[in-house]
């Protein structure tokens, strides 16, 4: 079984866009050097609001990307964004249709 970590954000400063083009070079690059990293994403939710999805193999991995994502919040773009939730879960399932090419 994987481990998901959501955390919701409002964003403060700037576009979806700009956050997700900041994220994709730091906050992936960061989980991806943590053991147990499987997949990191963030969606659009509107409303200035968005949502960070990481998967992780254990659930003790899982917990230990909270204080690293804070961290990297803090130091990188604390004044775009409010941490509005943090939670860990256990995933059941997450399947997919292969791409056709």
């Amino acid at each position: 079984m994987e481990h998901v970590r959501i955390a919701t954000y409002e964003i403060k400063d700037g576009t979806f866009q700009e956050l997700a083009d900041i994220a994709r070079k730091g906050m992936l690059r960061t989980f991806q050097e943590q053991p147990g990293f499987i997949r990191y994403g963030l969606a659009d939710l509107g409303e200035k609001k968005c949502v960070s999805l990481s998967l992780w193999e254990t659930r003790k991995q899982a917990d230990a990307a909270v204080p690293v994502a804070e961290r990297w919040v803090r130091e990188n773009i604390a004044n775009r964004v409010d941490l509005r939730t943090t939670k860990i879960g256990d995933l059941a399932f997450f399947e997919g249709t292969p791409a056709r090419v």
